[in-house]
């Protein structure tokens, strides 16, 4: 239904005296605000806040796309998905508009397709079952359709959910996920649009596209391609941000590959439960002349897991979760990361005198001797007491090497 045409006319769309501004295409604008049943709105699958859900539900299901056919089943399902996605917010905001209304509009499309205020949407789904006041959604209605008009629905979408203040509650690994259709498998936007969309800098986009990329290869490495719920289970977002470090570390593209793969498998078996305080002790490894022996270590692990793994599309969290219970692999994780972080840290402790010694030679060398004739008598014995004292660390230094 053409809700600015039809759904005015058949009284399921009702005007109200609001208006706001919106921003769209770089022109502002004064659009007013409609009160919609909640029958004639249906979920964007388009949403990125659920990309992992919907994911899961097409793997689950076999399905390319979920049918909107059925618009009562669609809604229900995504219903679903944003119920689970954040429990406890829903919870709050359903609440809060139980007790004042709603208190922000939605955007839409003219067939009804919502671009802003899925959350608000469910709430009202939620407490219109026990009271018809709530069978409205207040929302701008755009004289738009997504098929059109994709790329500027999609910028106005990330600057409304990203780039103002709901980005706090945005799941990483759906933004991860996000990223990733938008501006690498669909290239739909640019960097820079992206950016300009997200308030962000085009440094910053590039940065989460690498990390995005990072969690496409971990996918694709444990034969679970686009998987993308099986991220956000996993609980990468953390670890997905040391590994990135760790490999900006490594100037060696065969070792950094090593360490790519080695890392991956880590994620999969999670020797510890904290894995990004785990995965962080392998960056002082990434800096230090044990990095060969440490991937060397690691490579016969590496090697049997990934190979052991069900063919692409048959990983599952139960796969996961079986997997994780070989005693014998994360022993010898645990094993390989104690026995080279130890030698890193005996090295570094080894290290430290020399540093040390370094940098009160380069403190020395600072001292501008040429100042020392413009001393006053007092100041000319203050050096001299603090040469003396470090004559005598040096000699006590001495000694101690000789023993």
């Amino acid at each position: 239904m053409n809700l600015l045409n039809e759904g005015i006319k058949h009284g399921v769309v009702q005007p109200t005296v609001m208006t706001t501004k919106l921003t769209i295409d770089g022109i502002t604008d004064v659009y007013p605000i409609y009160k919609i049943k909640l029958d004639q709105l249906y979920y964007n699958d388009r949403n990125d806040r659920i990309a992992t859900w919907i994911s899961k539900y097409k793997i689950d299901n076999e399905v390319d796309e979920l049918d909107r056919e059925n618009k009562q089943v669609y809604n229900d399902i995504i219903h679903g998905f944003i119920v689970n996605s954040n429990p406890d917010k829903l919870k709050a905001t359903e609440t809060n508009i139980g007790l004042l209304g709603q208190q922000k509009y939605g955007i839409v499309l003219n067939d009804g397709r919502i671009i802003d205020g899925n959350r608000r949407y469910t709430c009202l789904r939620n407490l219109s079952k026990n009271d018809p006041k709530f069978n409205y959604f207040e929302a701008v209605i755009l004289d738009r359709n997504i098929e059109d008009n994709a790329k500027q629905i999609k910028m106005l979408e990330l600057q409304i959910q990203i780039g103002e203040e709901a980005r706090v509650d945005y799941d990483p690994i759906d933004r991860l996920v996000g990223i990733y259709n938008d501006i690498i498998e669909n290239k739909l936007l640019t960097v820079h649009e992206y950016a300009m969309s997200t308030n962000q800098t085009d440094n910053s986009v590039e940065n989460t596209i690498e990390l995005a990329t990072l969690l496409i290869e971990f996918l694709e490495a444990i034969n679970a391609p686009k998987q993308f719920y099986l991220a956000r289970e996993l609980d990468l977002d953390g670890p997905l941000h040391e590994l990135q470090g760790i490999l900006n570390k490594i100037k060696d593209e065969d070792q950094r590959e090593a360490m790519k793969y080695a890392v991956f498998t880590n994620f999969l078996l999670r020797p510890e439960k904290d894995m990004t305080r785990f995965v962080r002790q392998i960056k002082a490894v990434a800096k230090s002349k044990y990095l060969d022996e440490f991937l060397e270590k690691e490579s016969e692990i590496v090697e049997n897991v990934l190979d052991d793994l069900p063919k692409s599309g048959e990983v599952t969290e139960q796969v996961i979760s079986e997997m994780r219970e070989n005693d014998d692999a994360n022993e010898h994780l645990r094993e390989t990361m104690e026995i080279v972080s130890n030698k890193v840290k005996i090295s570094d402790t080894k290290e430290k005198p020399n540093q040390i010694l370094n940098k009160i030679i380069s403190s020395l060398n600072e001292v501008d001797q040429r100042i020392f004739i413009k001393l006053s008598e007092a100041q000319v014995e203050d050096i001299e007491e603090q040469l003396d004292l470090i004559e005598e660390k040096i000699d006590e230094i001495r000694g101690n090497l000789d023993v």
